[in-house]
C-alpha cells in the first residue's frame, strides 16, 4: 500500500496533478493544515491551483510508514520550498525560501488515497519568510 503513497509524493514533487489525482478517490477528504476539511477531487484540485501559484515545493528526505491492514499510512518529509506570490493572511511573498519539516497522514481505499491530512509548523514557515 506504501506503493500509492509513493507514487502521490513523486506526482507531487513533479508538479504533476493529474497524477496526483489518479492517487485519490473520487470522495477524498483533504484535512489542510490550519484549514478547512475539502471533500472531493474538484476541491482537491482547486487547492492544488492555489499552491502551484504561491508555492514551488520539493519534498525531501521522505519516510513512508503502514499500518498491518494497509488501510493507514504516514509519511514524514522535508518542504523545500520558495514563496511565490502572496498568500491571503500571510506575509509578503519576495521569492523567499524556506526549509520545513512536515507530515502527511493517509487513509486507503481499495488501492487510492481516500483521505490525507497534512501538519507543519505554521509559526515555523512563517518567521522563515518573514
Amino acid at each position: 500500500m506504501t506503493d500509492i503513497i509513493k507514487t502521490y509524493f513523486d506526482a507531487f514533487n513533479a508538479g504533476d496533478i493529474p497524477a496526483m489525482l489518479d492517487c485519490l478517490t473520487d470522495d477524498i477528504a483533504h484535512h489542510v493544515n490550519e484549514g478547512k476539511i475539502r471533500t472531493g477531487k474538484a476541491l482537491f484540485t482547486e487547492f492544488c491551483a492555489h499552491m502551484e501559484r504561491c508555492y514551488k515545493e520539493t519534498l525531501t528526505d521522505m519516510v513512508i510508514f503502514h499500518d498491518a491492514s494497509g488501510t493507514r499510512a504516514a509519511a514524514e518529509f522535508i518542504v523545500n520550498g520558495t514563496y511565490l506570490a502572496t498568500d491571503a493572511g500571510l506575509p509578503e511573498a519576495r521569492g523567499q525560501t524556506y526549509r520545513l519539516p512536515a507530515g502527511s497522514f493517509f487513509t486507503l481505499k481499495n488501492g487510492k488515497i481516500a483521505r490525507v491530512t497534512t501538519y507543519y509548523n505554521l509559526a515555523d514557515w512563517t518567521a522563515q519568510v518573514s
